[in-house]
């Protein structure tokens, strides 16, 4: 029999549990950003205490989301080439980190950077000491990186005469070419 304010058992349990699983959702609503900050924060330092021995930063700057890093490391002569730069690079984007390895070639006659991704092969010739620009900007920081480590890090805009002492003519035309990659 039903009564007046007398709640039964089930009832008040199935209550107490709607009470307590909206007190959880609300907290798991708070705690979810501070979280995925804490776990993002993690994964930075992460990254940077990650970062090889005798890696050069090249740049930073700031992106959507944090701070991008260009470094090199392990910059290596080739044995039948000595004009001939094998290393890696080291692209720590806020959320992500990519290694590749790469090479540049310091002749006096065709300066170039070699890169790749899935697609294609990228050969960009280059013009030491000459313009630099946005688009050709990160290929002359890498060059210099490798080919001149004195200069590591330093603008490539101040390298004009750097270039010519050097050999450079500083009058090449800069240009890049695409290989494609056959499909996988």
């Amino acid at each position: 029999a039903w009564q007046h304010g007398v709640t039964s058992a089930p009832v008040a349990m199935q209550a107490a549990q709607r009470f307590l699983s909206l007190i959880l959702a609300a907290a798991g609503a708070w705690m979810a950003p501070q979280a995925a900050a804490f776990d993002r924060e993690e994964l930075l330092e992460q990254m940077k205490r990650m970062r090889p021995a005798g890696i050069k930063v090249l740049e930073t700057r700031p992106v959507a989301g944090g701070t991008y890093t260009l470094g090199i490391y392990a910059i290596a002569k080739d044995p039948a080439d000595p004009e001939l730069r094998r290393y890696k690079l080291w692209r720590e984007y806020p959320d992500n980190l990519v290694v590749p390895t790469e090479s540049v070639h310091c002749s006096k006659d065709a300066p170039t950077r070699v890169t790749r991704d899935k697609e294609a092969i990228y050969v960009w010739r280059l013009n030491p000491g000459g313009v630099i620009t946005d688009a050709n900007r990160e290929n002359h920081l890498v060059w210099w990186a490798a080919c001149v480590p004195a200069q590591t890090g330093v603008d490539p805009t101040t390298l004009t005469t750097e270039a010519r002492k050097l050999g450079y003519s500083t009058l090449l035309v800069e240009a890049m070419e695409v290989l494609k990659l056959p499909p996988r």
